[in-house]
């Protein structure tokens, strides 16, 4: 299955797609850029946020919470303005936010990492209703934010361990076990990136260098994949009609001459639907 091009502005680093589901609107990121990008009816959108920024939930019609380098914000979709929630690392000047997805309990887990990449500078965080919780340290690259249909298992991965983890998650949505393996890629020397669940709980997972998403079944078999143009697959969403289409995230990021594929969003009509993104509890 083959992806074509959603939206043709090239994202040094595309991430953070997000299919807003009263709006009916796909919202992605260019971290590197500090901008929010939008298609709608009325065409292309872009914010410039002053510092990196990579996330984001819905929070009502008209607002998002977005993770930055250094907070947690709510942002205005028709005005533009942003009013602060809480910090998140602001006091350290080496890491920004990444990856990061609601759970189904109106929780937002947000992971962050060096700005170079620097070897475990990062943590995976939950807010939820007002409370910045760090469930797992010593991260390099955190990815694979996403969450079973029901809720009680959460997934993420340190994208150089080639490993996405599980973890059972107990009815507030809060980790109430040791993460477990659910897919090692090692020997096939995928890197998982952003991932997204679909209807039947599979995972659809980003891999970064490969051109593609693949979708894994709850117990963690290989199913199918989708091709996108951009080589660094950084991560999915489902969005459209009936949640059909799957949008891809890619970056230009680390490649020394790309292509005009390169860091577009890509989109690709898909058997299986998806879900609508939960709504974040302020």
């Amino acid at each position: 299955m083959t992806a074509s091009v959603f939206d043709d502005r090239a994202c040094e680093l595309g991430e953070g797609p997000l299919w807003h589901p009263e709006r009916k609107q796909l919202f992605w990121f260019d971290i590197m850029a500090n901008t929010l990008h939008t298609r709608s009816d009325a065409g292309p959108q872009s914010w410039d946020f002053g510092e990196r920024v990579s996330a984001a939930g819905w929070v009502d019609q008209t607002t998002l919470l977005v993770a930055s380098e250094t907070k947690l914000q709510k942002f205005d979709i028709e005005t533009g303005t942003t009013g602060h929630v809480i910090d998140l690392e602001a006091d350290n000047s080496v890491t920004r936010s990444n990856d990061g997805r609601a759970d189904p309990f109106g929780g937002f887990w947000i992971g962050t990492m060096g700005k170079n990449a620097e070897k475990v500078a990062g943590s995976i965080y939950r807010y939820y209703r007002g409370e910045l919780r760090k469930l797992f340290g010593g991260i390099t690259i955190p990815n694979s934010i996403c969450f079973a249909p029901d809720g009680r298992t959460g997934y993420f991965t340190d994208t150089p361990t080639r490993i996405v983890k599980k973890v059972s998650l107990a009815s507030d949505g809060w980790p109430d076990a040791e993460p477990e393996v659910f897919v090692d890629l090692n020997d096939s020397e995928m890197n998982p990136d952003g991932a997204v669940t679909d209807s039947e709980g599979a995972v659809w997972c980003a891999h970064w260098g490969a051109h593609r998403v693949t979708r894994y079944l709850p117990d963690g078999t290989k199913d199918i994949s989708v091709e996108v143009g951009g080589a660094h697959a950084s991560c999915p969403a489902f969005g459209g009609d009936g949640y059909k289409t799957l949008f891809v995230t890619t970056a230009c990021e680390g490649i020394d001459t790309p292509s005009e594929a390169e860091g577009k969003v890509y989109s690709a009509p898909v058997d299986v639907a998806g879900l609508p993104e939960p709504r974040v509890i302020l």
